[in-house]
């Protein structure tokens, strides 16, 4: 039986996505669980996956089109179905019919006599204000172009102002503006520069991040953990290890660890109550080719620090491909973002919304440590802890954070 495959909501409330690319050509077979095609949120390209076998009788809509949820995006059909018949399907589904109205006009004879102006269509007058349709995503980004809707013709159903009619408005905009040359005695040294515009991904990062520090009461906690034989632990694995282990994955199972000893920090707020989970989700942050993406590790307090690293691993793959799904970036109480490996020796991280807090890990260096008389050489890490206070208070995230250096400085606990 043949069925239509709609856009999904693959983000909630989002109105629009874009079809970037499809996985599988028409009239060819495809399997249960098969990757079809590539969709691209906000937030990542995401694949969408068959239900059920079959092959796609015809495609509706070409790779990197701006599709509205739920609208029609290709005929799917059981192996072995006619494709001579896709018109025939297509009509029978409601897709490219135009509906018949309820009760049509009464048709009214014109007489000879009468003149051009009576045989015209009416039109509106020029004063009369134009109905416009247009999707609430296109209604906000005209909003921050500063642009209104009644400037654009939609070219989506009925005339409806979607996504790409936005995008092509704003770039015509900007050609438009011819910015006025300043005199060679008013301008600045090194006031040349080039423009690179937003990704859809950084604007996403942009607003996430700005509403974060605007409605989340941030408050820090600063800890140094002395790691050496955190160190020490991670060349043996690594002998025996499938997968090379990072000292950021052990930092990942000691996060898990404090979880498990201070399970009240295991939360988010909401504004109902505060949700407490079970399982540790961590959400780790990764700088790929694509932009900043926080996937969310599952139930790492099960997890042993090799399948941690093969499962970041995997997440830095999918992310440099655009390959996430939206269900990895879902869940979670907290974030672990590293920038120890670019020299940072300390740094504070903004929370990832709805998470409830953000472990910001610099680099391990050697330190001067004193023990009773004498001064001994330690390595040393530097973590600051952001929290969101209306979630955990202050004693609760610094026994959070002394239960995390404990197990940093004991790491054999981590392997428990």
């Amino acid at each position: 039986m043949a069925t239509l495959l709609r856009m999904p909501e693959v983000a909630a409330g989002a109105t629009e996505a874009v079809l970037l690319e499809w996985l599988v050509k028409e009239n060819a077979p495809f399997n249960t669980g098969d990757p079809i095609a590539v969709v691209e949120t906000d937030k990542a390209s995401v694949e969408v996956a068959a239900e059920t076998g079959g092959v796609i009788l015809r495609t509706l809509v070409p790779g990197g089109t701006s599709v509205e949820v739920g609208a029609p995006m290709a005929l799917l059909g059981a192996d072995g179905d006619d494709a001579a018949d896709v018109d025939r399907l297509l009509v029978e589904l409601g897709v490219g019919v135009t509906p018949t109205p309820k009760s049509a006009p009464e048709r009214r004879e014109i007489p000879e006599s009468a003149t051009e102006t009576t045989r015209q269509p009416t039109r509106p007058s020029e004063d009369e204000p134009r109905r416009v349709f247009i999707s609430p995503l296109a209604r906000k980004l005209l909003k921050e172009a500063g642009l209104t809707p009644e400037q654009l013709q939609g070219t989506g159903p009925n005339g409806r102002i979607i996504r790409r009619d936005v995008d092509k408005a704003i770039a015509e905009a900007q050609a438009a503006v011819q910015p006025t040359p300043a005199r060679r005695s008013e301008q600045p040294i090194g006031a040349s520069f080039k423009e690179i515009p937003h990704s859809r991904l950084r604007r996403v990062i942009a607003e996430r991040l700005t509403a974060s520090k605007q409605t989340i009461p941030h408050f820090y906690l600063k800890r140094r953990a002395q790691v050496d034989e955190l160190l020490a632990l991670r060349t043996k694995l690594n002998q025996v290890s499938p997968s090379k282990i990072s000292v950021n994955d052990l930092i990942l199972r000691a996060v898990a660890v404090a979880h498990q000893e201070v399970p009240e920090a295991n939360v988010i707020w909401t504004q109902d109550a505060l949700h407490q989970y079970q399982a540790v989700d961590i959400g780790v942050a990764i700088a790929g080719e694509r932009g900043l993406v926080t996937p969310v590790l599952r139930n790492v307090e099960k997890t042993s620090p090799s399948g941690i690293a093969a499962q970041v691993r995997a997440f830095v793959e999918q992310a440099n491909e655009g390959r996430l799904r939206q269900s990895d970036l879902e869940g979670g109480s907290i974030s672990v973002t590293n920038l120890g490996m670019y020299g940072v020796e300390e740094f504070s991280a903004i929370i990832n919304p709805p998470h409830s807090a953000i472990l910001a890990v610099g680099a391990a260096v050697p330190e001067a440590v004193a023990a009773g008389e004498s001064v001994n050489v330690a390595t040393r890490l530097s973590l600051v802890l952001s929290v969101d206070h209306r979630a955990i208070d202050g004693a609760l995230a610094a026994r959070w954070m002394a239960a995390l250096v404990q197990a940093l400085e004991e790491p054999m606990r981590l392997l428990a």
